[in-house]
């Protein structure tokens, strides 16, 4: 596995995680200039969920995802929301104690790569901004496959690379020059937020992601650019 300044990915990511999960909510929708409610919303639309489902949010960190997947539900359904890093459930706990769905939201300590769940369990399985973060891109989609049932969807949103010239340019030199100082500022740390960008440019294209999805057994996988192409929701069915 590569390495991450001496430590795997794994290791690497749950220290950037845990160095930043009391700011992770506000750096979002600071860096985001707002649009990251937009974004979990539509991927929430995506997932096929109806009243009275049963949602899982892979990675589901401060439980932003979570809760959105909840207001669809609703009270008589459920979300469980499973992430790997202490400090980032701990801070989920406290938002979704200020949403009307802390009875329907399960929060469980466990690993994407290797989820705690039977075949067939779930209406859907989320993860949101996290599957850049895996150590197995492809790994982490086919454990959500498997714990999907039949005709349910698996969705992820996450960064993307635009490819519109000029929007192009202002972006990454935002995102590459900018955001690492703006995180800096936010969370008195200089490392996490250089992570952003880094990950980024090695994670897959978009269309790579999708056939991905395709790879594993989803059908009619798709995908949908948002913000100028600067994130994309990905779509496939069990």
């Amino acid at each position: 596995m590569q390495q991450y300044n001496g430590k795997s990915k794994e290791e690497f990511v749950h220290g950037v995680f845990s160095a930043i999960a009391h700011r992770y909510d506000l750096m979002n929708t600071t860096l985001s200039f707002n649009r990251d409610k937009y974004w979990r919303r539509f991927a929430v639309s995506q997932t096929g969920l109806q009243p009275g489902g049963f949602a899982l949010d892979v990675a589901c960190g401060t439980g932003m995802l979570s809760i959105e997947l909840a207001r669809v539900v609703g009270t008589s359904g459920r979300v469980t929301g499973l992430d790997f890093c202490e400090n980032m459930l701990a801070q989920a706990v406290r938002n979704i104690e200020k949403t009307p769905y802390k009875n329907n939201i399960d929060l469980v300590q466990g690993n994407a790569m290797n989820l705690p769940f039977a075949d067939n369990t779930f209406d859907c399985a989320t993860i949101g901004f996290a599957l850049r973060n895996v150590p197995d891109v492809e790994g982490c989609i086919a454990e959500m496959r498997r714990v999907v049932k039949p005709g349910g969807r698996v969705v992820s949103l996450e960064l993307a690379k635009p490819s519109a010239p000029v929007f192009k340019q202002l972006y990454y030199l935002y995102f590459e020059q900018l955001v690492p100082l703006l995180g800096k500022l936010g969370v008195g740390k200089d490392g996490p937020y250089r992570w952003l960008p880094n990950s980024l440019k090695i994670f897959p294209h978009q269309s790579v992601i999708r056939d991905i999805f395709t790879r594993v057994g989803l059908k009619d996988a798709v995908y949908h650019e948002l913000t100028g192409g600067i994130v994309a929701v990905h779509v496939g069915t069990k």
